[in-house]
């Protein structure tokens, strides 16, 4: 799977936004970190290939990924009831020292 099909687009939310200013010193049981990004990915794409795939697009210092797959919402259109798409989430957390900007 390519890099570009794996991260399919960043998801800029207010939490989002929030989390991605936040930084967090070096304590004694913790490195120091940066932001964390969301981004909506493959849903068959591992951690390491989200890892990787942020590093390569964005060029920063990747500590970890979490990933969430989301149900969809049931819709109605007109008279039928409809499901929207399920997906994955991936929060990827960056090092102290790199940032995306996405905003």
């Amino acid at each position: 799977m390519d890099i570009y099909h794996i991260v399919r687009r960043p998801l800029v939310t207010e939490k989002g936004t929030h989390q991605a200013q936040q930084s967090y010193p070096e304590t004694q049981s913790r490195r120091a970190r940066g932001g964390s990004y969301t981004f909506e990915v493959h849903p068959e794409a591992s951690k390491p290939q989200i890892k990787q795939a942020v590093e390569k697009i964005y060029r920063v210092k990747v500590l970890s990924v979490r990933t969430a797959n989301r149900k969809g919402k049931p819709r109605r259109v007109r008279f039928k009831i409809g499901k929207t798409a399920d997906w994955k989430k991936a929060v990827v957390v960056l090092d102290a020292n790199s940032h995306i900007d996405l905003f």
